[in-house]
């Protein structure tokens, strides 16, 4: 099982094409997207690219692919014309490994949740790519693929049977757990 993440996108049509793009490219069978998909959030520039609508049709063409949890920036709204459930959190069982998937906001490394040691926490809402170990579980945040900060570039992220890489646009590994 491939499992292709990308967090943030924050209403970015050109961000949402990619994921698709990456998506088949890779031959992924899923997509995890951890949060904050249409809105842009207050305090992120308008792009040319912002289009709400836009992001919806691809994602929505892609519903039976996504596995999404709520970020910060999702609200009701987003739920109503997605065809896909915006979960709080969502659990990934690979190769005898625990992935917990979630925005960022309320768990993160400086937040930790209670889960077992050895499991891994996939994360966005930062928009910086780190990896963490507290307590013997990985806390690992993978930068926005719309608007990364702290000098990090664009990102995505591959789960599959070796574990996870993030990767920038260009494909260049970032990291790998």
């Amino acid at each position: 099982m491939k499992y292709l993440i990308a967090t943030d996108i924050h209403g970015n049509k050109k961000s949402a094409q990619t994921i698709k793009e990456k998506f088949e490219q890779l031959g992924a069978d899923k997509i995890i997207l951890l949060g904050d998909l249409l809105y842009n959030g207050p305090r992120n520039p308008v792009e040319e690219d912002y289009s709400p609508k836009d992001v919806i049709e691809i994602l929505n063409s892609l519903s039976d692919k996504i596995i999404a949890v709520k970020g910060n920036c999702d609200g009701e709204v987003d739920q109503m014309v997605l065809n896909f459930m915006l979960n709080d959190c969502a659990v990934i069982e690979l190769n005898g490994k625990t992935y917990f998937c979630t925005h960022g906001h309320h768990i993160n490394q400086a937040s930790p949740a209670k889960i077992a040691k050895g499991a891994v926490v996939l994360y966005g809402h930062f928009h910086k790519t780190e990896v963490t170990n507290v307590d013997d579980v990985i806390y690992l945040n993978i930068a926005s693929i719309t608007f990364p900060k702290n000098n990090n570039v664009k990102c995505y992220g591959v789960l599959d049977e070796n574990g996870v890489c993030v990767y920038s646009l260009s494909d260049e590994l970032i990291l790998k757990v």
